[in-house]
């Protein structure tokens, strides 16, 4: 089967997602374009017109099987090249505009459009998490309730009826055998994650304040990419805790990235929007601790004892929460705590025959 692959936001997720796809049906003739993970606006509205008429041979080959992110402006690009109009579709979210924190005067209307002819035009949808499904859904609902007319009311059982929840695989080989793993009278916190708002950088910040003000001792690894615009949380932690950061940047080496990792001891999320949090089962398959906040897809993850109290209009108390569970959970065996964590369910291997099914059968 010849399968046409689109990412039209190439962020590290979408790329790691793409290449486990690929590697998971390698019997399979795959062609993938992608574009960087970038200019946001100009990304999710601009890559039908930057691949319709720039990469127009490579679309007009012949295909049995087009899938693609929910970045990618499908329904117009079907329009664009016709052969493309005429096989199934699968489109897989990531994450939903429908659920991302936006100012009132930016409120993304054309991103959530976007993404409501993608999951319109698709033969399936696949989504990563059920907290991802559930959220567009209601956030779906919620928008068409705002429209003034000329709404049809099957909208959201047409893509309810197509929906499907598929995790985006994480790699088993970031496990290190425990005699090469380091050890820590001090506890080191690792912190792997974009370096936007929406992840909340603010909130960890203030976790930290609060940590030192109860002379907990403890290292940090703030790692994770990284933009033109720094964020005033993340430049106030390097100038206030550079005596405690052990790794500060993007690290570009895989091999340095999964040894920083196993070198942690808790993997935290400060997130406002996370759809799966990759990069924190990244750091618990690595063999790190979870502290995570009661809200997005983290409940439906990780058992309770990992899950902070969520207040999101009160940071103070979130912090105090956040440490709280840190102090508490170091307190405990690490390898026993691991232990409840069902985390191999996200390996490649126990994936591929639900992969198998949804994306191959009819």
């Amino acid at each position: 089967m010849k399968i046409l692959l689109l990412s039209a936001y190439s962020a590290k997720s979408h790329q790691s997602w793409c290449h486990s796809l690929v590697s998971m049906f390698p019997e399979h003739e795959w062609t993938n374009l992608s574009l960087p993970g970038r200019y946001f606006n100009w990304r999710i509205r601009g890559n039908a017109l930057t691949w319709g008429l720039g990469e127009r041979k490579v679309l007009e080959q012949h295909y049995d099987m087009v899938v693609a992110t929910s970045m990618v402006d499908c329904a117009t690009l079907r329009g664009l090249v016709s052969n493309l109009a005429v096989i199934p579709w699968i489109v897989y979210f990531h994450e939903n505009q429908f659920a991302y924190p936006v100012d009132k005067e930016n409120d993304h209307t054309e991103p959530k459009m976007v993404t409501l002819y993608n999951a319109l035009c698709a033969e399936k949808i696949i989504f990563n998490t059920k907290y991802n499904l559930d959220s567009f859904i209601d956030g779906l609902s919620n928008f068409l309730k705002k429209m003034p007319d000329g709404v049809p009311d099957n909208v959201i059982d047409l893509i309810a009826k197509k929906s499907h929840v598929l995790a985006v695989p994480v790699e088993s080989n970031m496990i290190t055998k425990d005699e090469l793993r380091q050890k820590h009278a001090i506890p080191v916190l690792l912190w792997n994650h974009r370096w936007e708002y929406d992840k909340g950088p603010e909130r960890l910040y203030n976790l930290l304040v609060e940590l030192r003000r109860r002379n907990f001792s403890f290292k940090l690894n703030l790692i994770g990419q990284r933009f033109r615009l720094i964020p005033e949380a993340i430049k106030k932690i390097k100038d206030e805790f550079s005596d405690i950061i052990l790794n500060f940047g993007f690290i570009e080496e895989k091999e340095i990235y999964k040894r920083t990792l196993n070198d942690s001891d808790f993997v935290l999320s400060t997130s406002l929007h996370d759809f799966q949090g990759v990069s924190v089962l990244e750091g618990v398959v690595a063999g790190c601790i979870p502290v995570v906040p009661q809200r997005l897809a983290y409940p439906e993850i990780f058992p309770d004892r990992f899950c902070y109290r969520s207040e999101l209009l009160q940071e103070n108390i979130e912090a105090t929460s956040m440490a709280d569970k840190i102090v508490e959970l170091n307190q405990l065996n690490k390898k026993q705590l691991l232990k409840e964590i069902e985390i191999s369910i996200f390996s490649k291997d126990n994936l591929r025959p639900s992969y198998l099914e949804i994306l191959f059968s009819h």
